[in-house]
């Protein structure tokens, strides 16, 4: 159990580190090409890109450094809420496969979460 927690905080940190910084720093050259981006103010998302490097971080450091492993799941909670956000941005445009993705991902971050409160927790 422990190396699949380990295996979903790395992957999900590769995800939402990209997602992050895309929103923070490429978000003009990418939200051309992406109706849904439409469905925020600007500032929002750079909110949520910094979120996303930050739970990044939360994801992975905690557990690494032995150091408040609670904040590991806080990171996780927090990227399962924000993937209710997505949906909801998705669903008013339509955009089938980017809300399986979404729900996915959220489903994917409750389990962490979960694990890592529960099943396994970083000791």
């Amino acid at each position: 159990m422990n190396i699949l927690l380990w295996v979903l905080q790395i992957l999900a940190a590769l995800i939402y580190g990209a997602s992050g910084i895309m929103k923070v720093f490429l978000f003009d050259k990418v939200s051309a090409d992406v109706p849904s981006f439409g469905a925020l103010p600007r500032p929002a998302w750079r909110l949520l890109g910094i979120l996303e490097l930050v739970c990044t971080a939360g994801l992975v450091l905690p557990a690494v450094l032995h150091w408040r492993p609670e904040l590991t799941v806080g990171a996780a909670s927090i990227l399962a809420i924000e993937s209710l956000l997505f949906i909801w941005v998705h669903v008013r445009y339509r955009e089938v496969p980017t809300i399986i993705m979404s729900a996915v991902l959220g489903l994917l971050m409750a389990f962490l979460a979960y694990g890592r409160l529960v099943l396994k927790p970083i000791l």
